[in-house]
């Protein structure tokens, strides 16, 4: 029986605005304006401007998608008979690199049309993204078509959506116990981006070997209590490795945090046959230094695959407003109903559960003010 052929249409698509000038102007041009008259020279402020948003928009043949899901607004149609299906596993400035399904490595540009597709993304291809290539070689291809997307794990960046990682199941908040410091507000920011992205996240406390693990459970019981997973591992020591090593096991895992915590340090402990490169933390300001510079992902031998992410160290949320964060705190949001006022910021208004449960001892005070810090965008 043949299979029944998607069905795409011809569809007005929005593009992103050329801002590119002129390189430079000819001599010509150049000798002309000189010889002008003065009067001549208003001319040269006359502009005739496009259609407006006409101007930026073309007829293309695809398949309306949900922007949200897919970070594109439509799925263009490609010839399948000339194109084969891969998984994108770094991306390196304007080149791509894509595993096929048939197993081979390929080094791929992105069709033009796709990038100049209106979107908020700094970049339309990202680690982990099923896409389809057409083959130019043994070794280069084209990326025509990126497929619609699940368990994406982005930012902001200047105004844009950074997208780190897509299509992952679950996401692995790395932060250190010491050197550098442990920062659970940000901890606390990966939470609400996973919870809105509905990606499974674990809390993995590396590096226990440096400070008495008894000084940790006042924070380990506050996350465990809301029903988050928190691992404490130790590469010098191999604590909590094998545990590690069981829950990536057949997943699709993304391993997030900031610079010098140890995120490939813990990869290379789990398979030691990826031999990632690592450094020490700084002596003089207890930072990380940026040792991964892009996301890659990395296919594991026990099953499934793991992403390995830059460090980061300011995580802004993408498209998550204000008012909706109450909504991916598990410990407040039960209290959010039970406000006096259905807009309750939960910071200055009287009457409010939220803060009457703080006072209490039904939600921790850390994690309140940590709502209220990323409330008000800090």
């Amino acid at each position: 029986m043949s299979k029944k052929k998607k069905k795409v249409r011809k569809i007005r698509a929005e593009f992103r605005k050329n801002y590119g000038t002129r390189s430079r102007e000819s001599d010509l041009t150049r000798d002309y304006q000189k010889s002008q008259l003065e009067e001549d020279r208003f001319a040269l402020t006359e502009r005739v401007s496009g259609r407006g948003e006409y101007s930026r928009k073309r007829t293309v043949i695809a398949e309306v998608t949900d922007a949200d899901a897919t970070g594109v607004p439509v799925l263009l149609d490609v010839d399948e008979r000339a194109c084969v299906r891969g998984r994108v596993l770094a991306v390196h400035g304007l080149y791509s690199t894509v595993q096929t399904d048939d197993g081979r490595r390929l080094i791929c540009a992105t069709r033009r049309l796709l990038k100049t597709l209106a979107t908020d993304q700094r970049h339309v291809v990202a680690a982990g993204d099923i896409v389809m290539v057409r083959p130019d070689s043994e070794t280069t291809g084209v990326i025509e078509r990126v497929e619609p997307r699940e368990g994406v794990l982005s930012r902001t960046s200047r105004g844009q959506q950074h997208v780190i990682v897509v299509n992952v199941d679950q996401l692995l908040i790395i932060s250190s116990a010491a050197e550098p410091t442990l920062k659970p507000n940000l901890i606390d920011r990966f939470l609400v981006a996973a919870e809105a992205n509905h990606i499974r996240p674990v809390i993995c406390i590396n590096k226990v070997d440096l400070i008495e693990c008894a000084d940790l459970q006042p924070l380990v019981g506050v996350y465990s209590q809301m029903g988050y997973q928190v691992l404490l591992t130790s590469v010098k020591t191999k604590q909590g490795i094998p545990q590690l090593r069981r829950m990536i096991e057949g997943q699709a895992s993304v391993v997030a945090g900031q610079s010098g915590v140890g995120k490939s340090s813990l990869l290379n402990a789990i398979e030691p046959g990826l031999d990632l490169r690592v450094q020490r933390v700084s002596e003089e300001n207890q930072k990380g230094r940026h040792t991964t510079t892009t996301a890659q992902l990395i296919p594991l031998e026990c099953g499934g695959y793991v992403i390995d992410t830059p460090g980061i160290r300011q995580f802004q949320l993408w498209n998550v407003a204000p008012r909706e964060i109450a909504n991916y705190y598990r410990d407040i949001r039960p209290y959010v109903s039970l406000c006096r006022y259905p807009d309750c910021t939960h910071q200055h208004e009287d009457q409010c559960a939220v803060k009457d449960a703080v006072a209490d001892g039904r939600i921790d005070a850390r994690r309140y003010e940590s709502y209220c810090h990323l409330f008000s965008g800090d």
